[in-house]
């Protein structure tokens, strides 16, 4: 199965309780594709990563502040690094301790919030 950017953009999380395998090897690289290529998936393939920088604070705060909102509305929450002129965020699915289709859709939303900067 692939997915475009839009269609990962559009997809709603889904709860994750655990019981179920985190994703590996052509589906990560699937789903990947989709996304900016400054996304990296870590060595272990259990989180997915991107830094991104800013000219200045109030932009770093705006847009941690945008990240979380993705991250209430959807109920998954990325680890952010906020730093003066740039934010790491680490999207992954801790109650499989891996990655799910849930991080590819919020990076895709994180990636649509900059789109419209």
């Amino acid at each position: 199965m692939s997915y475009s950017k839009e269609a990962l953009r559009d997809k709603r999380c889904t709860p994750c309780e655990g019981g179920v395998d985190p994703l590996t090897g052509d589906t990560i690289d699937q789903l990947i594709a989709s996304l900016d290529p400054e996304w990296r998936v870590s060595n272990d393939q259990r989180t997915l990563e991107r830094t991104i920088e800013f000219a200045g604070f109030n932009r770093v705060m705006s847009f941690a502040n945008a990240v979380a909102w993705i991250a209430n509305t959807e109920g998954h929450h990325p680890v952010m690094e906020l730093k003066y002129g740039s934010v790491a965020v680490c999207w992954t699915t801790h109650a499989i301790d891996g990655l799910s289709v849930n991080d590819f859709i919020c990076a895709a939303k994180t990636d649509h919030l900059l789109e419209s900067v």
